[in-house]
Parts: structure tokens; sequence; C-alpha cells
């Protein structure tokens, strides 16, 4: 076999694609790693097969020896690292052979590491929370702009030459918790912790990180990501303060304030409550019922109340009358104002309600009832008086008439006539009816008899007439 031949034998075996063309161009064999990618080209032009051309590609014109170099081919879309050899065959001709190694797999991946390795960078620069990698002995290593921004940093090198225990952490025997807990787990996941600003103010931060090994293993440092509270921290005491401020307000208020969940267990049980209807605040929270304070069937009556339109809009009730049974059994009347609480997706999940003590006023009200049916009363009394008053005045005058005839009959007749007798009798009679009359004028105007300067002269003459 000759040396073209023995060579061809090779190249049927190599993975790489391998051709071999003359001083024409014109491709003389193709081992089959080739031809699976450009299919069967013997006795075709290379530039015609490999680029799709009708002119000779600059790597064909080339003289030289052998060069190398990668080169993408677009009809097969993929990159090859391409070797070119010149050499003689045994009949003297000059022969090239091209060896096309496929990269293609080789160059994504050094792509996408460029790419991920530029994504990281980018990621490091620009994501809102810290990002640091420091050493075991305590010096960061790096640092990304938004951790220099939090802690009041504005030169990086100025901040990786901080002592972290003693320069960063408030409290510097933090940094040995930190540094136990994390080379003991491997990882430290939202550790809260204080850290100092450049200028000495506090700042609370999350931590969450892990250890860096070395290749035998060993640790080298930390690394992770910072997350700052501060607006957390104050959102949370705002929450806190109006909690507290909410919580006052119900506690204070003077009328008693009371919520219950859906099974009527109380959640809500404030001091006038207690006060009140007699239970001490621990002994209804998450132990007693609604129930046990409605008279029977009262509490599923203000539930249907609640859920139906015929008094109030659904879910509210205003002002209805209700009976609360304090601990010692006496019952407490009232107005009930209360509502239903809703969730964010219009679930039931509670009720609340405000109940206004009327004792005070219900006794108010039957007070000033007795008063008036009083009033009234007495002005009965006193429109009777006055009647008896106007009757007695006008029943006088034809009674003294009669009194005075009867006076003068008995003139008349002897004493020892049995008709005296009668008269007598019926002007005694007339002088009783006299007596009652003046003593019902005398009680219907008490006050009138005011005693004044009189000319006698004038009644004289009145009675003689």
């Amino acid at each position: 076999m000759n040396t073209l031949g023995a060579l061809k034998a090779v190249f049927k075996a190599m993975t790489d694609g391998v051709f071999i063309m003359n001083q024409d161009y014109v491709i003389e064999f193709m081992n089959q790693s080739m031809k699976a990618d450009f299919g069967e080209c013997v006795g075709r032009k290379c530039h015609e097969v490999i680029h799709g051309q009708g002119d000779i590609c600059a790597n064909c014109r080339n003289d030289e020896i052998s060069f190398h170099e990668e080169v993408f081919i677009t009809s097969v879309n993929k990159m090859y690292d391409i070797s070119m050899y010149s050499f003689f065959a045994d009949d003297g001709r000059i022969l090239k052979l091209s060896i096309f190694r496929d990269i293609t797999a080789n160059k994504k991946r050094e792509q996408q590491l460029i790419d991920s390795e530029r994504n990281y960078q980018q990621l490091f620069q620009h994501v809102g929370c810290g990002v640091y990698i420091s050493s075991k002995e305590g010096k960061f290593l790096d640092a990304n702009p938004a951790l220099l921004k939090m802690l009041g940093y504005t030169s990086k090198e100025e901040f990786l030459a901080i002592d972290i225990t003693n320069d960063l952490y408030m409290q510097p025997e933090d940094r040995n918790k930190f540094r136990q807990m994390i080379e003991s787990d491997g990882q430290v996941i939202a550790y809260e912790v204080n850290f100092k600003r450049k200028d000495g103010t506090s700042i609370s931060m999350l931590l969450t990180s892990h250890v860096r090994y070395g290749a035998r293993g060993h640790v080298l440092g930390y690394e992770g990501i910072m997350v700052d509270q501060s607006q957390r921290k104050q959102m949370e005491k705002e929450i806190h303060e109006k909690n507290v401020f909410l919580y006052n307000i119900i506690q204070n208020s003077p009328n008693p304030i009371m919520a219950a969940d859906m099974k009527g267990n109380f959640i809500i049980w404030n001091s006038s409550a207690a006060e009140i209807l007699g239970y001490d605040t621990s002994e209804v929270i998450g132990k007693m019922n609604i129930r046990a304070i409605y008279p029977e069937g009262m509490a599923k009556k203000v539930m249907q109340l609640l859920r139906g339109s015929n008094y109030n809009r659904p879910g509210r009730l205003s002002l209805y009358p209700v009976v609360y049974m304090r601990k010692d059994g006496q019952m407490v009347e009232g107005n009930l104002s209360a509502a239903i609480v809703y969730d964010g997706k219009g679930k039931e999940i509670a009720t609340v309600g405000i109940f206004v003590d009327l004792k005070e006023r219900l006794e108010m009200e039957r007070r000033l009832k007795l008063t008036q049916d009083q009033l009234l009363q007495s002005e009965k009394l006193a429109a009777m008086g006055r009647l008896t008053s106007q009757i007695a005045h006008e029943l006088n005058n034809p009674l003294y008439g009669i009194m005075n005839t009867l006076e003068l009959l008995k003139t008349e007749i002897p004493v020892e006539n049995r008709r005296r007798k009668i008269l007598e009798m019926a002007l005694s009679e007339t002088i009783r009816l006299s007596g009652l009359l003046r003593n019902m004028l005398m009680f219907s105007k008490p006050d009138q008899e005011i005693k004044q300067p009189t000319d006698i002269k004038i009644i004289m003459d009145e009675i003689l007439t």
C-alpha cells in the first residue's frame, strides 16, 4: 500500500472530518465524519462544497505549507477548528489535507460561560441588596455598590480596608456568633444583625451567607447577601404603634366593644364590656362563646339580621335593641351596632359589635313617665278644683236665698206647729249644705282668703238689699 493509501485508512477511522484536494481544488477523498456534515462530495471543488460559492476561498489560495484557524461554516451552521497541510503524493502531485474539528459545542459552552460571567457581574453591580465576599480573617475582598451605599461608603478601597469585626458590627460578639453558625452548618440564612454605618449610626441587616471552601476543604472565607431591614423595622414600628393606638381606643371606649370569630368565640372584649357585663377579659377570650351573654335564640337572630337586607344593608346592623345577661344573672338593656368583618376575598371571618347600655336612660325615661303621670293627675285635680270652685260659687247664691226664705217662713209659723219642725229641719240641711260648699271652696282655693280693708257701709247696704 502506498503512502496516500495508508493515510486514507487512518483518516477513515478519525472522528474529525478529513478531506484531501488536489491542485485544482477538487476533493479526492472524504472520510465518514466529513461526509456526515457535508455529504458525498468527492469530485467537486472545495469552495463549492464547504462555502457554497463559485470563487476560490482564501484558505485554498494560501501557499503556506500549513495553517490553522477557527471558521464558522454557514452552510452547516457549525464552528470548526480547521488545520490544512500541503504534502506530496507518491506520484509527485501536491495535495492539501484539511482536518475539520467540530468545536461548536465548546464554543457554545465558552459563550455561555462568558455570558454567565457577564450576567453575574451585572447582577453583582446592579442588584438592590448588598453582595459581598470576605476572608475568614475579617476583611472584605469584594462588595457591590449597593452594599457601599447602605453602609455610607463612597470609596470601595476604603470599605475593603475596614476591619469587619470592629468597624462593621455594632456588637463585636455578633461576628463570633456568625462565624460559629456558618462554619458549623456551612451557611447562615436570614441572620438578623445590627451593623455600623461609616458615620457610626446603626442599620439593621438580614444576612444570608455560605462558606467558601478551598481545594482541600478548608474555609477560605464567606460570601453572601445583606438586605437592609431599616424600612421593614420602621414599618413594623409604625404598625405596632397603630396597633397599640387602636388597642387603647378599643379598651378605653366608654361603650362595650366585642368581637368574635364565625364560630362565636370571643376574640375582643374591652374593659367596658367587662365592667357592664361582669366578665373579666381573662374569662372570655378564647374561653366563652357569644351565646352565653344572649337570651336563647337572640344570637341567631342577630346573625340573621346582619346577613339579611330587611333591617339594614347586608353586613351591618345599627342601633338594634337587645338584652344581655350579666354574669350575676341580671339583664342589661341597650342598643347594638354590629358588622361582619370580611377578608380580602370577601369571606366572613369575624363579627364586631358596639353595645350602648341604656340602663340610666331607661331609668330616666321611667322616672319621667311617672312624673308626667303625676303632673297629669295634678292637672286633673286642679281642673276639678276649678270646676268645684265654680259650682260652689254658683250654688252659694241660690242656697243663701233659700236659707233666708226659710228663716222668714219660721217667723210666720208658731213654734208648736208641726210644720215649724219640718221647716227647721229643711233649714238645718240647707245650712249643712252651705257648710259643705264652703269647705269645697276652701279646698279648691286655700290661698285666696286674704284679709283686706272694707267699707262696712257698702256691705250693710248689700245685706239689707
